[in-house]
């Protein structure tokens, strides 16, 4: 028992000497400034890309564009975004996708005869999952709306 304390003694000695050396070297050292450099903030932990709770008012969003047209841009923006896409059911607007190793389901209704709702859900039903997944395709279709959808013949 008495060897188990001084072990444990010196071990505490060994990380208190470590920190207090290690503690004056960083206060030491000269701080170098560099000129002639362009500023720039880095993220360690993006937000878009880290899974978190999503309420379903964030997987909901309004658009005064026809039915058709939301629907085709939001499948451009699901294969711009290089999402999986599983299934697509035009007759009735739907849209299954994977990404970030999730299931969703976009659904495209008309609420009236000038707007439409886009609905980007899990399969799953649970909302914990990145935000960049929904907010991402959602950019895509506000900077895009206004493009005209063309056939292009074969």
């Amino acid at each position: 028992m008495v060897r188990i304390m001084r072990y444990r003694y010196v071990l505490m000695l060994i990380c208190v000497n470590l920190f207090l050396s290690a503690n004056a070297q960083d206060i030491a050292a000269p701080i170098e400034l560099e000129t002639n450099t362009t500023p720039y903030i880095t993220v360690k932990n993006d937000s878009l890309s880290a899974p978190q709770n999503i309420s379903f008012d964030k997987c909901t969003k309004k658009y005064m564009i026809p039915v058709e047209s939301l629907f085709y841009h939001a499948l451009a923006g699901i294969n711009a975004n290089k999402f999986t896409i599983d299934e697509i059911q035009s007759k009735n607007g739907y849209i299954v996708f994977t990404a970030a190793n999730k299931k969703f389901l976009a659904s495209v209704n008309r609420v009236d005869a000038t707007s439409t709702i886009l609905k980007i859900t899990p399969t799953d039903g649970i909302y914990f999952f990145p935000v960049g997944v929904i907010s991402n395709l959602f950019k895509y279709i506000d900077v895009n709306k206004d493009a005209k959808i063309e056939q292009i013949s074969d």
